[in-house]
């Protein structure tokens, strides 16, 4: 089974698990995916890169919390990595996009992450701020007013919608 099954089984099934022990295990690996970020954005532009194990090892992880943070960088890297059929020999990488990280955190509710002191260094609080507007409106589903017939029309003709562009909508 790969690596990234086993994680989901873990952190996931609760049916299976005691879910007192899900939210220590939860609470221990966001201290560590904390630490790791703050660990990254300090150079964010190093390629990092080594195999599940060397990460794991490199920054004193399991192998099981080294494979949920890189599920969770996934959809922010440069190069995406093997996810679904990792091992702990597989290669991977963590060079994330700096702004689409930012945004995926907002994304994921992690204020945590996202309001880190070491983006400061990274985006200044303007583009921060635009950032985090970008990735709320990202999924924010805007409906379009619906036009009556009887409305005026939106071309600003001063007729009514029905006769003007309303009519030209009727021959299509």
């Amino acid at each position: 089974m790969a690596l990234l099954d086993n994680w989901h089984k873990m952190a996931y099934d609760t049916q299976n698990n005691d879910r007192l022990q899900m939210q220590k295990m939860w609470n221990d690996y966001f201290r560590e995916e904390t630490r790791i970020y703050k660990e990254l954005l300090q150079n964010p532009d190093e390629k990092v890169e080594g195999t599940v194990k060397e990460l794991a090892d490199k920054y004193g992880l399991s192998i099981m919390y080294m494979t949920a943070f890189l599920d969770g960088i996934q959809e922010s890297l440069k190069i995406p990595n093997p996810i679904e059929t990792m091992e702990e020999d597989t290669v991977v990488n963590l060079a994330f996009d700096k702004e689409l990280l930012y945004k995926n955190m907002v994304d994921a509710r992690a204020d945590w992450l996202y309001g880190l002191p070491e983006w400061e260094k990274i985006f200044d609080q303007e583009k921060r701020d635009a950032l985090f507007k970008e990735a709320k409106s990202a999924n924010t589903v805007r409906k379009e007013k619906k036009i009556y017939p009887n409305d005026p029309c939106p071309c600003g003709s001063g007729k009514k919608y029905k006769n003007c562009h309303g009519r030209l909508e009727e021959a299509t």
